[in-house]
């Protein structure tokens, strides 16, 4: 049965279109390498992605680009840097808003209730809750961590 189409990805299509026209070479390039990391899972599992499945690959690309940019600083090397500063803009435009820090706690606290958890061997269980609801939305080691946290006061 085919999925209906992901507005995420007609609208991560519609900027590579406006891109182009605009002759904006470097957010093309960017946005081309969205939507070929899309296509590659898209490939690898014969299926259309979802919202959900598209945001989980932007997040992973926000997370390379986070650890280049941090090896980048350390190495001294501005001008990689900023280009990794500038792909990750335009990725994170296509990310849902981050959690505030009280919405996540609402969330953690939720989780912890929904299944029950009382010590940090429930943490998978708080985790596999918490994914789906947080996942692009949130750092999801610092969420493990305070989940972590959490089950162990």
């Amino acid at each position: 049965m085919p999925q209906e189409a992901s507005p995420l990805k007609a609208r991560i299509q519609d900027s590579v279109k406006d891109a182009m026209r605009a002759k904006d070479k470097d957010r093309l390039g960017t946005l081309r390498q969205i939507t070929a990391a899309i296509k590659q899972v898209e490939v690898d599992n014969r299926q259309d992605m979802s919202d959900d499945d598209i945001i989980v690959v932007l997040t992973k690309m926000t997370k390379q680009r986070k650890d280049a940019l941090s090896q980048f600083e350390q190495a001294g090397r501005d001008d990689l840097a900023v280009i990794e500063k500038a792909e990750l803009a335009i990725i994170e435009e296509f990310l849902p808003t981050a959690l505030s820090e009280a919405e996540l706690q609402a969330a953690i606290a939720d989780a912890i209730q929904q299944t029950g958890a009382s010590s940090q061997k429930d943490m998978g269980a708080v985790m596999n809750v918490l994914r789906p609801k947080v996942q692009g939305r949130a750092d999801m080691g610092a969420v493990s961590s305070q989940v972590k946290a959490a089950l162990s006061s």
